[in-house]
């Protein structure tokens, strides 16, 4: 835990500095102390979202590898298919990795943002939770979250709550109310967002596979997730959340609209408005990929069985015609 607590300290300290400022502007022009520092939150998050548009653009262009490879994934799939020896096996994990060297293609680019988004969270997280410590100095300040601006913000409320309140460690039935409605915008907001990509931004090949499969049930899964750990997350970790749900569903809309999946519905319709107003559809192309489209044999021996020579066929040759001679 104290490695934990040493290797998130930076990001705390830069979100407390953003924090900051944004609530000097927001209070500059105005508002109330609690809305300010409310604000100042969904402005953390709107920098935290800027500063990985940069790793969201590699990682639609990853997905969209990912799917033109998969005909040449199958293609080596079908190849090994029954084979179970280390020979085979190894064999094929080479040509996978080496479609993905000559692709340009990393499978784990998709979950870059994700894992680069959770410190900012678990930093958010534990600097909201600390307030009540540092305003009782019972913490150390966090560089301008002083004793004096923590007791400020602990004293600040929006709609009668506080942004360290949660609804599992409160009973003031304000606090339950926002807690509540911020969880079920949170979870509707997470499901939106993986529906509209599952219905319009996936090729009807690729919905008809387990993977899909499992991820029509995590489709219904995160949210309950979601709704059963929102319960403890302060009310300002629970806004970021909610502010980084808006801004994927808004970024995965322009996305789907203007960077479709190869195959998927929402690339037809972008064929069609493109055609209705008399533009050229360049199409997503994969440096590296054989487009060749070969099929693998399916005589392809399987693990533990001895192929047998086949023989060459012999050329028929025609029989000569003897001249017919007349015996006398």
């Amino acid at each position: 835990m104290d490695f934990l607590q040493t290797l998130l300290y930076p990001i705390k300290l830069g979100e407390a500095w953003v924090m900051y400022a944004w609530h000097w502007l927001f209070d500059t022009i105005g508002l109330p102390t609690g809305w300010a520092w409310a604000m100042s939150i969904v402005g953390l998050t709107v920098v935290v979202r800027i500063l990985l548009i940069p790793l969201f653009v590699r990682q639609i262009h990853s997905s969209r590898r990912m799917q033109l490879i998969q005909p040449e994934m199958q293609k080596i799939q079908k190849k090994y298919k029954g084979k179970r020896d280390p020979e085979s096996q190894k064999a094929q994990q080479a040509e996978i990795m080496d479609l993905y060297r000559r692709t340009g293609t990393n499978p784990f680019s998709s979950c870059l943002p994700i894992l680069i988004q959770s410190p900012f969270f678990f930093a958010l997280f534990q600097l909201l939770n600390n307030l009540k410590a540092i305003a009782e100095g019972a913490a150390a300040p966090i560089g301008p979250i002083t004793r004096q601006v923590a007791q400020t913000i602990e004293a600040s409320t929006i709609l009668g709550a506080k942004l360290s309140d949660s609804f599992v460690h409160s009973t003031t039935l304000n606090v339950k109310i926002l807690s509540a409605i911020l969880i079920v915008l949170m979870s509707a907001t997470t499901f939106t967002t993986q529906y509209q990509l599952m219905r319009k931004n996936m090729p009807a090949s690729a919905l008809d596979n387990p993977f899909a499969k499992q991820q029509k049930v995590l489709l219904y899964l995160m949210p309950l997730f979601f709704a059963f750990s929102g319960i403890n997350f302060p009310i300002g970790v629970l806004l970021y959340w909610l502010t980084t749900n808006l801004w994927t569903m808004g970024q995965q809309f322009y996305v789907i609209r203007n960077m479709p999946a190869p195959g998927s519905e929402a690339e037809r319709a972008r064929r069609e408005r493109l055609q209705r107003k008399g533009k050229d559809v360049q199409d997503f192309t994969v440096p590296g990929l054989d487009a060749t489209g070969d099929a693998v044999p399916d005589d392809a021996p399987k693990s533990g069985q001895r192929q047998q020579p086949k023989g060459k066929k012999r050329a028929r040759t025609q029989p000569r015609t003897q001249p017919s001679k007349n015996r006398r």
